[in-house]
């Protein structure tokens, strides 16, 4: 198999990793030095960028096909840098990268989206700054994850063009990812009596994930934490398709509860507390 036709193979899969494994046992060992110069081209959201030495920068970058990667952009700070400005904080770009020992290194990178409107406020900022830690920490590496980058670019959208409450944002992106993640919540019926949506009231644990009616948590000795309306939302947000997780509508006191349940909900199913959660509780309470 050639170079091309390898490529082309892999390519149609996406399977990058894979790719570059096979172009590495392919290669004569007696020149590994030659094995990390294989540049690929993919998309990526830059979820962070941490300074280095003067003029650098380490991205962490999510991406549709390798998941949350780390990425060294060299002299990117730089004004006149051509990696300035696709390297920024919530950039969308093309990037083509070198893999590395430790992480890739940015050849180039080219600006598809920037969210201008998310840095106009600081709860704006802070909520995407949240949300683009959430996914870091639960996005595997090496895996593909188009539908959680194409939520986490939706959400920054919703954000940056102050399309939504901001505790809206905040809920479906809590709930949809760890949906996605393995954490759906049994939302169908009360795992007791079976009832689907009786009475005005209703209960989900946070910790298992079932869900009671009022009748049935009075019994459980549990307090109801959504009404009618928040759950109805809570389920159009788990249960709907991608394109349509927006379009719903919740009062103000029902999107209160709701907001509520979907952070117990996420901050319960963490393996640890988000480091940007404290700020933002303090100016989105």
């Amino acid at each position: 198999m050639d170079v091309q036709t390898s490529w082309q193979a892999f390519a149609c899969t996406g399977n990058i990793l894979r790719y570059l494994e096979y172009k590495q046992t392919q290669m004569p060992d007696e020149h590994p030095e030659t094995r990390i110069m294989e540049t690929f081209v993919t998309l990526g959201l830059v979820l962070k960028e941490t300074r280095y030495k003067e003029s650098d920068r380490i991205l962490t970058i999510l991406t549709p096909g390798l998941g949350v990667i780390s990425a060294s952009a060299q002299s990117s700070l730089r004004l006149k840098s051509k990696l300035f400005s696709a390297c920024g904080l919530f950039c969308y770009s093309e990037f083509t990268l070198v893999p590395g020992r430790n992480m890739y290194t940015v050849r180039e990178a080219a600006v598809k989206n920037v969210f201008h409107g998310i840095s106009s406020s600081i709860e704006g900022m802070s909520l995407a700054m949240y949300l683009a830690e959430m996914a870091a920490a639960l996005t595997p590496t090496g895996q593909e994850a188009e539908r959680e980058l194409r939520l986490l670019l939706n959400c920054l959208y919703m954000i940056s063009e102050h399309k939504a409450d901001l505790r809206a944002i905040k809920a479906v992106f809590e709930l949809r990812t760890m949906s996605e993640c393995g954490f759906l919540p049994q939302l169908v019926c009360c795992r007791d009596c079976g009832t689907y949506d009786a009475g005005d009231a209703f209960y989900l644990d946070v910790q298992e994930g079932y869900l009671l009616c009022a009748d049935c948590a009075a019994k459980a000795g549990k307090r109801c934490n959504l009404d009618r309306n928040a759950l109805f939302a809570l389920r159009h947000i788990c249960l709907v398709e991608d394109k349509k997780i927006f379009s719903f509508k919740i009062s103000v006191g029902s999107l209160e509860k709701l907001a509520a349940v979907a952070e117990q909900y996420a901050l319960t199913h963490l393996d640890k507390p988000l480091k940007s959660y404290d700020f933002l509780k303090t100016v989105l309470p």
